[in-house]
């Protein structure tokens, strides 16, 4: 039985390290909008090792359409950092952060996919 529980709010995320960001619901056409980035700009004849940058970009490309605010990211000044899809490439880069977002915001999509297969 599928559960029809994941969220139709925005909400926030914590995902450590004093990062909070706040993200649009993780919808199908989020997702495979962020897939079919990911698709153009990854070379498919690449080795095994494309698996883990196919990864990565889904990530990236998840969050910068995802995020709509965040608390906890500062410049190399200090000071809060300005909203832009390069400072969230520049904090997805960031291994625990890009982990912890994940899980977090892609996992319950993820659990709902596996549910539909048992």
């Amino acid at each position: 039985m599928i559960r029809l529980d994941l969220k139709r709010e925005p909400y926030w995320l914590d995902l450590g390290h004093g990062v909070r960001v706040h993200v649009r619901p993780c919808t199908t056409a989020l997702v495979m909008a962020a897939q079919a980035a990911v698709a153009r700009s990854i070379d498919p004849t690449a080795d095994g090792s494309a698996v883990g940058e196919r990864t990565a970009a889904l990530v990236k490309a998840l969050a910068k359409s995802a995020i709509d605010g965040w608390e906890g990211v500062g410049d190399e000044k200090g000071e809060p950092a300005r909203l832009t899809p390069e400072g969230v490439d520049a904090l997805m880069d960031l291994w625990p952060i890009a982990e912890s977002f994940e899980r977090q915001y892609l996992g319950p999509a993820l659990l709902l996919d596996a549910e539909k297969n048992a």
